[in-house]
């Protein structure tokens, strides 16, 4: 089965029915109980499903080369899942290491499995024993943003070549100046716009309100008209359309307007993408002055600890700061005669 959020109902997700009952039980708990997000549920299912279909390898209950998708977990049984121990948690982080899992994709697949057997241990006492309990990752390194600068942003801007060149500047527009993110702005619907304000859904279903400046009321003001004129609107709550179809935009038809608009600019190739788009605005934004505090509101941060990244990677304010001390433009000085200094060999 395919995973999936359903992007024009993105309170909606797949049933997922093919991992072991256990499993879906809890991710009926995450939905109806802890009420996280259809993307967070879906993350937790594709991690725990790669982990027990590497258990059904371990256990010998497939052949070793059997295609992944064709591997059957829905008889898993909860005795099966009791014998899980710890040593086969570690062995399946190191098997996901050799396939290629980076720090941060282990880290993420271990919460899922916390998650999981915390679950079964804690919150139905199903087991009796937590098979993560105690295990500890290094933490992964932290990568500072890679983002566009003013001039890069703008030279973006001007050299835009679309079909549908009001859509796309004015989606270019709100990634730059108000660092959505994509998931964010493909589930913007009309209604969500008043009064130079857009609500959007963010990380767990959070909803936040983003303040436009006068740039994106431009945009807007140029868009909607043109959206308004397409002659085959299917769906007609959703801000941003295909001129095509006329339904709304999908994550990866966004990813590539991006890609191609990075393109025409010259910009392609550097590792851009709308998330660093993302990056670009906090970035401007934190260079001019923004409150910590309140670019973490501003971007929907749940902590201000992931915020801070923005304070490491302002480069022109630290070369600022080294210029300004007033030894910076005392430059080399060749060293005194003797003659000079009147000083006498000892």
């Amino acid at each position: 089965m395919s995973t999936y959020v359903d992007v024009a109902h993105p309170d909606r997700h797949a049933p997922y029915l093919d991992v072991p009952d256990a499993v879906i039980e809890y991710l009926h708990y995450l939905d109806f109980v802890r009420q996280n997000s259809p993307r967070t549920i879906n993350g937790y299912y594709i991690d725990l499903r790669s982990f027990f279909r590497y258990m059904m390898l371990v256990w010998e209950l497939v052949d070793a080369d059997a295609p992944p998708e064709k591997i059957d977990l829905t008889g898993i049984r909860l005795d099966q899942i009791a014998k899980i121990q710890k040593r086969d948690i570690l062995n399946f982080l190191d098997y996901t290491r050799a396939h290629d899992n980076g720090p941060k994709a282990r880290a993420r697949k271990l919460s899922a499995l916390r998650g999981f057997f915390g679950y079964l241990c804690n919150q139905v006492n199903q087991l009796s024993e937590d098979p993560t309990a105690n295990i500890q990752l290094g933490a992964p390194k932290k990568s500072l943003p890679k983002y566009l600068t003013a001039d890069e942003a703008l030279t973006l801007l001007n050299h835009i070549q679309s079909d549908f060149y009001e859509r796309d500047f004015c989606i270019l527009t709100l990634f730059l100046n108000c660092g959505m993110r994509l998931a964010e702005l493909i589930t913007i619907d009309l209604g969500n716009y008043r009064d130079h304000t857009i609500r959007i859904v963010g990380k767990g279903s959070k909803e936040r309100l983003v303040y436009l400046n006068s740039a994106c009321q431009d945009a807007l003001a140029h868009y909607l008209p043109a959206r308004a004129a397409l002659p085959n609107l299917v769906d007609r709550s959703a801000m941003f359309v295909s001129k095509r179809t006329g339904k709304r935009l999908t994550a990866r038809r966004v990813q590539q307007i991006v890609e191609r608009c990075l393109q025409s600019a010259g910009l392609s190739g550097r590792g851009y993408s709308p998330h660093k788009l993302r990056h670009t605005a906090a970035t401007l934004m934190y260079q001019g002055g923004v409150d910590m505090l309140a670019l973490k509101e501003i971007l929907g941060h749940e902590n201000v600890s992931t915020t801070q990244i923005y304070t490491h990677i302002n480069q022109k304010q630290l070369q600022q700061a080294v210029e300004a001390s007033p030894l910076s433009r005392h430059g080399y000085t060749p060293p005194r005669s003797e003659e000079d200094s009147g000083e006498e060999n000892c």
